[in-house]
């Protein structure tokens, strides 16, 4: 596995930077594109969803992780 590396988004018109590594945001990536939404479009809703208690870099790898363990 890649170290994380810093890949910059966009939510709420700001930008703003996670640290994820190469396979999650290939992932989160293909995930997007599956869906036919903008990467800035899930990684908002995902921002949404995650409270307070969460990073939004951890929040998207779990995203990712469910994604890929559910039937």
């Amino acid at each position: 596995m890649s170290r994380p590396k810093k890949r910059s988004l966009t939510l709420k018109g700001h930008r703003t930077s996670v640290s994820l590594e190469d396979e999650f945001w290939a992932e989160f990536r293909r995930i997007a594109a599956q869906d036919g939404r903008p990467i800035n479009d899930l990684a908002a809703q995902i921002d949404r969803e995650r409270g307070t208690d969460i990073g939004l870099a951890s929040a998207i790898r779990l995203f990712v992780l469910r994604d890929l363990t559910t039937p």
